[in-house]
Order: C-alpha cells, then structure tokens, then sequence
C-alpha cells in the first residue's frame, strides 16, 4: 500500500523532465473521473439511506400515531428529499436533464420547423 502511493507520489517529481503532456494529460483526466466517480457513488449511499430510513419512519410513525396522512408522517421525508434534490443536482448537474448542446439541438429544431413551415 506504501510502495503504490510512493510510487504515484514519484510521477508528479518536478525533476521529472522527460516527463510528456500526454501522459501528464491522461493523469489528470484519470484523477477527475476518479472524483467524479467517487462523487456518484456518495449519491447513491445517500439515496439508499434516504430510502431505508424513510420507509422505517413512515412505517413507524404512521402506526403508532392516530393519523397516517398527517404532515407529521411525511416531514423527514419530505425535507430530507429537498436535500437529497440539491445533492443529486451537485453530482449529476443540469445536464443530467438536458444534456450537453442541449440548446443548440433545440434552436436546430425549431430552425428546421419554421423551415418546413416556409417550404408550404
């Protein structure tokens, strides 16, 4: 475990001349993807829990309290969902939900919608 992080520690040596953009590039990218992978796995352990946990409270709060749709049941749900919404916009973003050149493929759309209505 030692030798692996000493050797990692090694690549990024300043007298390290021979050292190519590529491989340097390729690093980079690696180290990213890494974190942005991590970052997707810490959304779902935070989804599972939500999930679990919700269950359990609605389940146990709605037996043994006299009303079972009451804002009482639903609450911890309800604001943890809110946080859980931020947290997956945090590691997916807005283009989970559009997509990259999502705009320009709309305005491309439109374009060749008004274009067939201007062949007629």
């Amino acid at each position: 475990m030692l030798n692996s992080k000493f050797h990692i520690m090694t690549n990024y040596n300043i007298d390290n001349k021979e050292k190519d953009k590529d491989e340097f590039y390729r690093e980079e990218a690696y180290i990213r993807a890494q974190k942005k992978v991590k970052k997707i796995i810490g959304f779902y352990w935070h989804l599972a829990s939500y999930v679990i946990v919700n269950l359990f409270l609605i389940f146990f709060v709605g037996t043994h309290s006299g009303n079972f749709w009451s804002f009482g049941t639903f609450s911890t749900a309800i604001f943890w969902g809110i946080g859980l919404f931020f947290h997956f916009f945090s590691v997916f973003g807005p283009d989970f939900m559009f997509g990259k050149n999502w705009e320009q493929r709309k305005i491309k759309e439109f374009m060749d919608k008004d274009k067939k209505n201007w062949k007629k």
